[in-house]
């Protein structure tokens, strides 16, 4: 890199860095400025979407790849957790690692041959992979609970202290969530967030360039495949109740959903995608009796008129509308 390309990068490091020392500071204060706990539940699962949104971004966003199936991880380890801890007596943080594991190689198994489909054959197929576990969840009543779901998961310890209160899930969720952003931002700046870049700019270019395609899409769908299972046991030992329909296709949607308005490619973004779409229903009254139609509204109008995402549209509109000001101004 030239002198003025290493300056460019530093320059970049640096202001993520503020960035990111900013948010910390802000989450750390929050509950002490808002100590209400329906609030702190609610950003408690901004916190929790927002991680399964950050891996599902790396593969729709950077490797410009279609998924409609997260929520089948997700859901995987939400029940993975519950069933290692009360079934099979598990302490919590062992249990939701190797639930992790487990759900990376059950993603590894199913990527190698799906992801050599592409477009909308690759959507439905992992649409197809989220409805088999979605039936699995509901009908496998021994293991699962059935309809019923499974409750009596426990909460999470480090000792003796339990992560049971709004306030201490509050640092618990959200400290696990800036772990994964930066692990997010540090691999989109590292090689293989370069070859992600040019496997979504053109996948034959990248291939000539020597990216190996298949194998840089399987990986990043396993890594976005264990951070929705990481999510999945954070949910369960949350709210120590997981039901089948929290996992459904519907769920998988709104991910989808959280990835286009937060702005696909964007790391910042899924944060964003995550808050406005689970604070949706808040805003508005009638909300949850057409949440899917005015979702479904939202995502078309933005992908109509914002198609890179909520926030770069909108603060692309303004620039432009500020460099026509002071053209006007100029010229008067």
């Amino acid at each position: 890199m030239t002198s003025k390309q290493n300056l460019v990068y530093f320059l970049s490091l640096h202001r993520t860095g503020l960035t990111v020392s900013m948010l910390g500071l802000a989450l750390v204060l929050f509950p002490i400025v808002e100590d209400n706990a329906y609030t702190l539940t609610l950003t408690n699962q901004i916190a929790i979407n927002a991680i399964v949104v950050l891996g599902l971004n790396l593969f729709i966003g950077y490797a410009g790849q279609i998924s409609l199936g997260h929520a089948a991880f997700f859901g995987l380890g939400a029940y993975g957790s519950a069933i290692a801890t009360v079934t099979l007596g598990i302490a919590p943080w062992p249990a939701m690692a190797l639930v992790a594991i487990l759900v990376g190689l059950l993603a590894l198994g199913l990527g190698i041959p799906i992801l050599r489909l592409s477009g909308h054959y690759l959507a439905m197929a992992t649409l197809g992979f989220n409805f088999v576990i979605h039936t699995v969840l509901l009908q496998w009543d021994e293991v699962t609970g059935g309809p019923s779901g499974f409750a009596g998961i426990t909460a999470l310890n480090v000792g003796d202290f339990f992560f049971d209160t709004p306030v201490s899930l509050h640092y618990l969720l959200w400290g696990w969530t800036m772990a994964c952003m930066l692990l997010c931002l540090n691999l989109i700046r590292s090689g293989v967030g370069r070859g992600l870049a040019a496997l979504a700019g053109d996948e034959t270019a990248a291939a000539s360039l020597g990216v190996n395609t298949h194998v840089a899409k399987t990986k990043i769908f396993v890594l976005s495949a264990v951070l929705a299972s990481l999510a999945g046991s954070l949910f369960a030992h949350c709210y120590c109740y997981v039901s089948p329909d929290t996992f459904g296709i519907f769920a998988s949607t709104d991910l989808a959903i959280m990835v286009v308005i937060g702005g696909m490619g964007s790391v910042w973004g899924s944060i964003f995608g995550a808050a406005f779409i689970t604070l949706l229903p808040e805003w508005m009254d009638l909300f949850e009796t057409y949440k899917d139609f005015v979702h479904g509204g939202i995502l078309v109008l933005v992908l109509m008129f914002l198609p890179q995402g909520l926030i770069t549209g909108l603060a692309e509109i303004i620039k432009v509308r500020l460099a026509l000001r002071r053209r006007v101004h100029a010229s008067s």
